[in-house]
Parts: C-alpha cells; sequence; structure tokens
C-alpha cells in the first residue's frame, strides 16, 4: 500500500495557482470582460448610428401615446389583439404626420406657376414699388430712390437673377433632393421601429424595466417613469399647444383676409411648437396685410397673435409640462431650448427628460 503524501496546508505557497493570487485573476477577468461588453456596444452603436435618430423619434412617440395604447388593449375586441392595435397607431401616426406635408407640397405645385410668371414679370419690368412706402412718415424720399435704383428696373441682368440660372440652382436642388430622400428615409425607419415597440408591448416595457432594477437597483424604475412622464408632458405641452395656436391663429387669418389661410394656420402650428417661434409667420402676415393697406387688420392681427403666445407660453404651456413632470418653468424653458439647440428638434422632447433627471438627483441629493 502506497502511503498517502501529507495534506498541505491552505496558505501554502504550493496552493497558489501557477498564474497568481484567484481573487486578482477574477478582478482582471471582470474589467476584460467589462471592457469587451463596452467595446462591442460602442460598435453596435456606431454600426447603427445613422438610424439611432429613427429609435429616438419613435420611443418619443411611443412614450407619448403608451397610455392610449394601454387603453385600446383594454378594450374587450382588442384584448390580445396587439398587432392589430401597433398597425392602428403606426398608420394613424403616419397619416397625421404625412398629411400637412403633402397639403403643403399640393400647395406649392398649385402656386408654382403663379411664382414662375412672377419671376419672368420681375426680370423684364422688375419690382412695383407698394404704396405704403410714399406714406411713410419720414425717409420716404431716400426708399424711394434706393427702391428705384435696386428693384425698379429690369433684374434680368443683376447678380441674383443670374444666379436663379446658374450652377448655384442644380447644386441646391441636388442637396435638397439628398435630403428629403434621407429625411424620407428616416420616417420610414421610424414607422417600422414604433410598429416593433407598440407589437411587443408590456413585455418590452416589462423588460426595459426589469432590466433598470438590476443594472442600476430599484430607484432607477421610478426615474426612468418620471423622464416618460417628462416626454408626455413635453409633446402635450409643445404639440397640442401649437395647435391650438395654429388654430385660432388660422381662423385670425380668414377673417382678416390673409391668402391661404389654412396652409399659414398649418405653418402657425408647427412654428408654435418651437418656443416664440409662431410670432414670426403671423407678424409676417401682418406686414403683407400692412403692405396691401390693410392698416387696422395688421395691427389687430399682430396684437391677437403676442396676446395669444404670450398667454400660450407663459400659462398653458408651462402648466401642462410642469404639472406632469414636478419641474420649475425654468428648467422646463431651458431643458426644451437647451435641448433645441444641442440635439436639433429631437432635444425639445428630451430636454426636459434630461432636467427632470437632474431635478430627481439634486432631491436625494439634499435629503
Amino acid at each position: 500500500m502506497i502511503p498517502r503524501p501529507p495534506a498541505v496546508p491552505p496558505g501554502h505557497p504550493s496552493r497558489v495557482p501557477p498564474g497568481g493570487d484567484l481573487p486578482g485573476r477574477r478582478k482582471m477577468q471582470h474589467f476584460a470582460a467589462a471592457a469587451l461588453y463596452t467595446a462591442l456596444v460602442l460598435l453596435a452603436l456606431w454600426i447603427v448610428r445613422d438610424f439611432i435618430p429613427a429609435v429616438a423619434w419613435a420611443c418619443v412617440i411611443a412614450i407619448s401615446l403608451w397610455p392610449a395604447f394601454r387603453k385600446l388593449e383594454r378594450q374587450p375586441v382588442l384584448n390580445g389583439r396587439t398587432t392589430v392595435i401597433a398597425t392602428l397607431l403606426t398608420v394613424v401616426i403616419a397619416i397625421v404626420l404625412v398629411l400637412p406635408i403633402g397639403i403643403g407640397i399640393a400647395q406649392a405645385a398649385a402656386e408654382a406657376h403663379d411664382v414662375t410668371l412672377w419671376l419672368r414679370n420681375v426680370e423684364q419690368n422688375g419690382i412695383s414699388m407698394p404704396d405704403f412706402i410714399t406714406h411713410l412718415p419720414f425717409g420716404s424720399e431716400q426708399v424711394m430712390n434706393w427702391w428705384n435704383m435696386n428693384l425698379g428696373q429690369p433684374l434680368k441682368a443683376s447678380p441674383a437673377m443670374k444666379g436663379l440660372h446658374g450652377n448655384a440652382v442644380v447644386t441646391f436642388g441636388r442637396h435638397f433632393g439628398v435630403r428629403a430622400a434621407h429625411a424620407l428615409m428616416l420616417f420610414g425607419f421610424t414607422l417600422v421601429t414604433l410598429f416593433v415597440i407598440f407589437q411587443a408591448g408590456p413585455s418590452l416595457s416589462g423588460a426595459l424595466l426589469k432590466g433598470m432594477r438590476r443594472a442600476f437597483g430599484t430607484d432607477s424604475a421610478q426615474l426612468a417613469e418620471r423622464m416618460a412622464a417628462a416626454v408626455r408632458g413635453t409633446v402635450s405641452g409643445l404639440v397640442v399647444v401649437g395647435i391650438g395656436e395654429g388654430v385660432l391663429l388660422g381662423v385670425a387669418y380668414a377673417m382678416t383676409g390673409v391668402p391661404h389661410a389654412a396652409l399659414l394656420g398649418l405653418i402657425t402650428a408647427v412654428a408654435a411648437m418651437l418656443p416664440f417661434c409662431a410670432p414670426v409667420v403671423f407678424c409676417g402676415a401682418g406686414l403683407w396685410l400692412f403692405i396691401e393697406g390693410g392698416t387696422a387688420a395688421a395691427i389687430g392681427l399682430v396684437v391677437f397673435g403676442f396676446v395669444l403666445v404670450f398667454v400660450a407660453e407663459h400659462f398653458v404651456r408651462p402648466v401642462l409640462i410642469g404639472n406632469s413632470t414636478r419641474l420649475p418653468f425654468l428648467l422646463v424653458l431651458f431643458g426644451i431650448l437647451g435641448g433645441a439647440e444641442t440635439f436639433g428638434l429631437l432635444g425639445i422632447f428630451i430636454g426636459p427628460a434630461l432636467m427632470t433627471v437632474l431635478m430627481v438627483l439634486w432631491t436625494d441629493f439634499v435629503r
């Protein structure tokens, strides 16, 4: 019988693995795994970088319509038919977004012939001086002389008109076509992503909340819900108020005799979704009325527009956004404007959500 070797104590050097300390090796493995996962995630984001805006827009729309999705899901007729609900909501969003653009394109196509005739007349005869210039309280003679020297004569030989027939128009058309194709592709992928998000339904939201709890703790789910509320409040405050301003100012355009009142009201609604942009549209309409001799109508339209914008921007919109996110008005304003400056149009909705995170972190810090 062969005798067994004596047992080696746990702390003896011969028990140490040849690769070194086992806890140290595990730490190195965790660090290497984290670095590998981070690199893979960054590589994946870099590959899909052109589609990130589409996914972000789809997430914003899905978060905004999530209460409507849940209400439809609870209906007996649609219970369990997630694909039908996803198709219905996606089609509605497509119609709501495409219809105004289609109306604008149709209106522009209808006016293209008149614009072409006007440009030809300007080339041959120049631009006639408006009547209101002769009634200016001061400086009318200087303005008339400048107008006659620069605009009153035939503009066929002017550099601006030559540019309209040169390579500048071709280059502009090419860039515009590329941008339009890119926007159309982005819109298509947004609709596809939106359909997938709605089709996944509650399982997707449950998985996201579970993953956030596992990765960042139990408070992260509450923070995510508040960020979603911030996005919904921002959409309500911007879109709903913008549509309301567009409808009311569209009625004012029609009453004061502004041409194409419906189209101009649609443009005003889109501009009103951006803070303090609606005055650009209705002030332009007021200037047109003033040039045409409707001084009283122009003053009334501008005054009504500024009163409407003041009420919407200082009372209605902060209430809709601030109540849903519990943010002060100043943070709401900074979030919208700063987000728009940093991320473009998408930042209007991202900014208040980030301000909500900042507010939650500050509240937890001062407790």
